[in-house]
């Protein structure tokens, strides 16, 4: 739950980001949006999900 909170603000940061200097129209950015809401609703949501908490143990467990 922590990862998925630490991910959901990360991207909420680099949206308001990408609004501000104007490379990100709020169309975009709904479309965006209702997309990852597509996305979470078909068969393909627990391998991404699975693919994002692989990919945040790989960076957990670099040392730098």
């Amino acid at each position: 739950m922590a990862i998925s909170i630490s991910v959901v603000l990360l991207l909420l940061v680099l949206v308001v980001i990408f609004m501000r200097s104007g490379a990100l129209k709020v169309s975009h950015g709904l479309v965006c949006m209702l997309f990852g809401f597509y996305m979470a609703c078909t068969s393909m949501a627990p391998t991404i999900h699975s693919g994002l908490t692989a990919t945040a143990d790989l960076v957990s467990s670099l040392r730098p």
